[in-house]
């Protein structure tokens, strides 16, 4: 097979089949896996979740994954978030012409494994070849089918003033990652991107109890834009204690040389969670028993004042409102 990806290689032919067989079928092999032109699968009992997402990041390969693994952690996040356990992705590639064939087989790898993490199956896929030029180096776009579990009902609109607000870790990793993987800043650290399914996570929680008001994973704009968007959705005020917000030294210094604000940078393996006060500390022992979680901690609560904003009580005790997310934060990191 060629080094690279050639246009021959989307065109249909025979080319096509040896690239599907050789790279895409070897490491996607399940029962599942049709080579037809859709998946025949046994139908869920009760409802499903359905979702999908379209993956360009720049750089493709980045400290802690590539392209491929977040496109997995992406969709399988999205289902885990309404409490449904992943069963089923598809997986759609546009592939620029003259991408390198090695490349592709390590994406392909890193969603087979990342797959296999969670138990989910993928189960059918398409291969389009770009022209050079036409899209940097591979995009890719799943969709994920998965199973609600009894009982559950989450939405940004469920947070009621009283509930207290979770992390599963600390924030803000993947965007400070994609930006120095992209720019040359002359910042020597070691920052790794958080990117990671957060099924196992969830599951740990509704194990434990399904009174959960609101899931969210933080990826763009990050956990500020997620609490945002709940103010808004649930017309409640949220209030945040900076000193328990939890934020990787490595990932505050870059911040502060650069003049970024941490919870508006992006996360990949990081969940907001909004629970009810008295479900709080079983939710936390749970999530705490979770290698991917298991730094979850309060961050703040939800309350009735000022509603659609999120203040923060500031160090030294003040009371500020945290700016409203606005304009273009960082480009394609996701």
């Amino acid at each position: 097979m060629n080094q690279t990806v050639t246009l021959a290689h989307g065109a249909g032919g025979r080319q096509t089949s040896e690239l599907i067989d050789q790279v895409f079928k070897t490491h996607f092999s399940n029962p599942d896996l049709t080579a037809d032109d859709a998946a025949v699968l046994p139908a869920p009992t009760g409802p499903i979740a359905m979702t999908t997402d379209g993956f360009i990041v720049s750089p493709a390969f980045f400290p802690g994954g590539n392209i491929g693994k977040l496109s997995v952690c992406g969709t399988v996040n999205d289902l885990a978030c309404m409490g449904a356990k992943p069963l089923y992705l598809s997986c759609a590639f546009v592939i620029e012409e003259g991408f390198p064939m090695e490349q592709l087989e390590q994406i392909a790898a890193s969603m087979a494994a990342t797959a296999s993490e969670v138990g989910v199956r993928i189960v059918s896929g398409d291969t389009k070849v770009a022209g050079k030029g036409q899209v940097d180096g591979v995009f890719i776009t799943t969709t994920g089918i998965g199973q609600l579990t009894d009982g559950v009902r989450t939405s940004g609109a469920f947070a009621k003033p009283g509930d207290r607000v979770i992390v599963t870790g600390d924030i803000g990793r993947h965007g400070c990652t994609i930006l120095l993987a992209r720019e040359d800043f002359g910042i020597e650290t070691d920052v790794t991107s958080d990117c990671a399914p957060l099924w196992q996570a969830v599951r740990s929680i509704l194990d434990v109890t399904t009174d959960v008001h609101v899931i969210r994973d933080a990826t763009r704009g990050g956990v500020g834009t997620v609490l945002y968007e709940i103010a808004a959705q649930s017309q409640v005020g949220i209030r945040l204690d900076a000193n328990a917000i939890p934020v990787a030294d490595s990932v505050r210094g870059v911040c502060g040389m650069l003049g970024l604000e941490p919870l508006y940078l992006a996360c990949e393996g990081r969940l907001v969670i909004v629970t009810p006060t008295e479900q709080t500390d079983s939710v936390l022992n749970a999530l705490r028993r979770i290698p991917a979680s298991r730094e979850a901690t309060v961050i703040g609560e939800i309350t009735a004042d000022h509603p659609g904003y999120v203040t923060l009580t500031t160090a030294i005790g003040a009371q500020t409102i945290l700016p409203a997310p606005g304009g273009e934060l960082l480009p394609r990191i996701c």
